[in-house]
Order: C-alpha cells, then sequence, then structure tokens
C-alpha cells in the first residue's frame, strides 16, 4: 500500500511545482469559463431561439479554437522542449512557424463560414421545434455569427502568443490577460444584450460584439508585455526580423503538428457531429445541452489545466533527458487530475437541480439539462483520465497515435453509437448520451496500456 501510495501520490515540493503551472491556468479558465456561463444566462433571459442559435454558432466555432489549439500544437511540442535545454533561437523558429499556420487557418476559418455558414447552422435545425421557432433560432445564429468572425484575428494573435508563453513556464501573464478580457467582455455583454446607460439593445449581436472587443483587449494585453519584457522573454528580440524557416525545421515542425491538426479539426467536428445527432430529438435538446456545457466548462477547469500541467512538465523533462523523472511526474499528475475530478463531479450534481432555472427557456429545456448536467458529473473522472493520458502521449511527440486514440476513435466509435440511436430507436435521448460516454471505456483501457509502457518517452528535439 505504501509503495501504491509513493507511485500515485507526491511530496509537497511536487504539488507546490504542479500548483504553479496549473493554479494560474485553472483561475483564468475558471473565470473566462464563469463569464461566459453568465453571458450564456444573459442570452438565455431573451429567449429559447436565441440562446439556440448562439448555442450552434458556438459549436461551430469551437472547430476554428480547436484546430488553431491543433495548428500550433505540434510546433508547441518543440518550444516546450527547447525550452528545457536552453535553446531561445529554436523558440524564435517555432514561434514563426505558430504565426503562419494561424494566419492560414484563421483565413480559411473566414472563408467557410462566409460560404457556407447558413447550410452548417441548418443541420441543428432539423429536428421538431417544440414551441420555438426554427427560422427564428437560424436569423439569430446568422446574426450572432456574422459579428463574431471580427474576434478570429485577435485570437488567432493571443493563441500564437500565449501558447509560446505557457510552453516557457510563464502562466500568469496570459491569466492577467484572461481577466482583462472577461472583465471587458461581462460589462459590455451587460450593456449591449440589454441596452443599459444610454449603449442600444441589440440582443445576441451585443453578445457577439462583447466577445470580440474582449479579444482584441486579451491579445494586446499579451502582445504589449512580450516585447516590453525582452529580457524575460529572449527568444522575442527581433521575432519579427524575419518571417522566414529553415525549411528543414518546417518540414519536421509540421510533421508533428499535422497529425494534431488534423485530430482537433476531426475531434471538434466529431463533437459538434454528436450534437447534431442529439439536435435531431428537438430544440429542446440543443437548449438543454448548451446549458449542461457551459456549466460543465466550468467544473472542468481542473483537469483541463492538468492537462496542460502534463505538457509542459512532462515536456520539459523530456527535453532535459530526465525520463524516469518525466514517468514518475506523469503518473502522479495523472492520478491527481482524477481524484480532483471525483471531488468536483459530487459539486456537479449538487448543482444539477438548481442551475437551469436561471433560464428563461422552457420546462423541457429544463429537464433535459438537469440530467444531461447529471450524465456529464457522473464521467467527469473517466473524462480527465482521458484528458492527461492524451496530453501524455502528444508530451513526447506521439502525435499519430493521439490521432487515432482521439479523433479517429470519436469518429468510428462515439459518432456512430449516437448516429444509430439518435436515427432508429425511440430511445431517450439522456441514455443516448449516456451509451456514448460508455462507448468510451474502451479508450480508457488503451489510453492505459499506451502510458505505462512509455511509448511517448522521447526528447523530440535531440536532431533539430
Amino acid at each position: 500500500m505504501n509503495r501504491l501510495r509513493t507511485k500515485l501520490i507526491g511530496d509537497k515540493a511536487f504539488y507546490r511545482m504542479v500548483l504553479v503551472v496549473a493554479v494560474p491556468r485553472m483561475i483564468q479558465n475558471g473565470i473566462t469559463n464563469f463569464v461566459s456561463l453568465l453571458d450564456n444566462i444573459m442570452v438565455g433571459q431573451i429567449g429559447t431561439e436565441q440562446m439556440s442559435g448562439v448555442a450552434i454558432v458556438n459549436q461551430l466555432v469551437m472547430i476554428y479554437y480547436l484546430c488553431i489549439f491543433g495548428g500550433l500544437a505540434g510546433a508547441g511540442i518543440f518550444t516546450a522542449q527547447y525550452y528545457g535545454e536552453g535553446n531561445s533561437e529554436g523558440i524564435r523558429h517555432t514561434f514563426r512557424y505558430k504565426l503562419w499556420m494561424a494566419l492560414i487557418l484563421t483565413a480559411a476559418a473566414v472563408l467557410i463560414f462566409l460560404a457556407f455558414g447558413d447550410r452548417l447552422i441548418r443541420m441543428y435545425l432539423m429536428g421538431s421545434s417544440d414551441g420555438g421557432d426554427l427560422d427564428a433560432a437560424l436569423r439569430y445564429a446568422l446574426l450572432y455569427m456574422r459579428i463574431m468572425l471580427l474576434g478570429l484575428p485577435p485570437f488567432m494573435m493571443l493563441q500564437v502568443y500565449t501558447s509560446t508563453l505557457r510552453e516557457c513556464g510563464e502562466t500568469v501573464i496570459p491569466m492577467k490577460a484572461g481577466i482583462a478580457a472577461v472583465i471587458v467582455n461581462l460589462l459590455f455583454n451587460y450593456l449591449l444584450i440589454y441596452g443599459k446607460i444610454g449603449f442600444p439593445k441589440m440582443g445576441v449581436a451585443g453578445a457577439a460584439a462583447a466577445t470580440a472587443m474582449s479579444r482584441y483587449v486579451e491579445a494586446v494585453y499579451v502582445m504589449i508585455w512580450t516585447h516590453r519584457n525582452k529580457k524575460q522573454n529572449g527568444y522575442i528580440e527581433g521575432i519579427y526580423r524575419t518571417l522566414k524557416l529553415p525549411a528543414r525545421l518546417a518540414k519536421n515542425y509540421f510533421a508533428k503538428g499535422a497529425p494534431l491538426l488534423l485530430n482537433e479539426a476531426l475531434w471538434a467536428s466529431g463533437m459538434a457531429m454528436l450534437v447534431q445527432c442529439y439536435s435531431i430529438r428537438g430544440l429542446s435538446v440543443i437548449a438543454g445541452i448548451n446549458i449542461s456545457n457551459t456549466i460543465g466548462n466550468v467544473f472542468n477547469v481542473v483537469f483541463v489545466a492538468m492537462g496542460d500541467a502534463v505538457a509542459i512538465i512532462v515536456g520539459q523533462l523530456l527535453g532535459a533527458g530526465k525520463m524516469e523523472k518525466a514517468k514518475d511526474t506523469d503518473r502522479k499528475l495523472i492520478f491527481f487530475a482524477v481524484a480532483s475530478s471525483v471531488l468536483i463531479a459530487f459539486l456537479m450534481l449538487a448543482a444539477a437541480p438548481v442551475f437551469p432555472k436561471l433560464y428563461n427557456t422552457t420546462e423541457q429545456a429544463r429537464e433535459l439539462a438537469v440530467r444531461f448536467i447529471m450524465v456529464q458529473a457522473v464521467f467527469m473522472p473517466q473524462i480527465a483520465f482521458m484528458h492527461t493520458t492524451y496530453f501524455t502521449l502528444r508530451s513526447g511527440g506521439k502525435t499519430v497515435i493521439t490521432f487515432l486514440f482521439d479523433s479517429v476513435y470519436i469518429w468510428c466509435v462515439s459518432i456512430p453509437v449516437a448516429y444509430i440511436l439518435s436515427r432508429f430507436t425511440g430511445l431517450y435521448v439522456v441514455y443516448i448520451l449516456v451509451f456514448v460516454q460508455m462507448a468510451d471505456w474502451i479508450k480508457c483501457i488503451i489510453g492505459f496500456i499506451l502510458v505505462k509502457k512509455g511509448v511517448w518517452m522521447q526528447n523530440i528535439t535531440k536532431n533539430n
């Protein structure tokens, strides 16, 4: 028993190190998601159609967000290991690669949303109206989407800078920028959605405008701080002197990053497809899922931050060649994430019957939201394990394995389960969600085996 405790539980110094990395991320995500929750409630006070329209667009925009994360993540693996070995020039190369990748992805996203936004939104409005107005939901969604596109360029620059800062161990500044952004977002949500103190009453358009403004505030804050602190961020010196990148390095970064980009794109579109499967059961289901996901994001901040901690801490240890320490640290990080999620799941269960009452929606949507929240809470430890396992495999550059482990699995297992049950059975939609979560048990077993075998333990910067 003592041996098992030693393998899974670290000492005080270990948890101090973890908290230094993870807590700023938890605070930033927590504040961001809490404000998103308030934003969601504000929109939810207007009506079911407005809330559903905004939820659909956010589900689609999330695909872009995760493509950016995936597109930058391949170079980010190198950045963390370059930092571990003190290679500033290597970090400059990864920064420039990220800039080009983010620019390409953002341009592609804008073109897709402008050309196909209408058709993408209609995919979610194929079910019953449940007493709502599907045409109104479409109008609100299109209005919200067009304004949200204005916030993509600052989001792009923000991710290039903050991802590099975090991979180099700086987590406080992104947190401060995030706090400033959410204050702006919350303030202008209130002013523009409801038309307070002389501002126009814009409804969902006001929510989109407030979000776009907050993106600019956050990006400017991070960029100014990074360039003003060149001594601390040595790699930023002369970063824009050239945007050229050695072809060999670009090829290596792309080779590692392409599976991650493809993975995030397929995973995000897979999650969107799952919601589309559930939406076949009606507009109330979209509203219920939106409510449950909103509060779920607030409670998920701990294991999300622990995934970042795995990527940063384990990645730096691998870059420094400390393989056994990386393995021991990773095992303890995964256990900490799962154990924490068990405690948080109980809090989420307690909040389930209360939270949906804050929304001005139908009783059916509220009832569905309560049950969706309870399902999320029950499966939270499982999700935490899969999340940290994914980042473990990614920290050592095993991007092809993560691609198979994550997005291939969701498209080959989870989506077929949801598609068949939603379209060819009369099964209650909450039970469909349960079966989809249970299908991930196989994924947990595969992840456990891969992590235990240590297939991820490698230094990928040696030959670069």
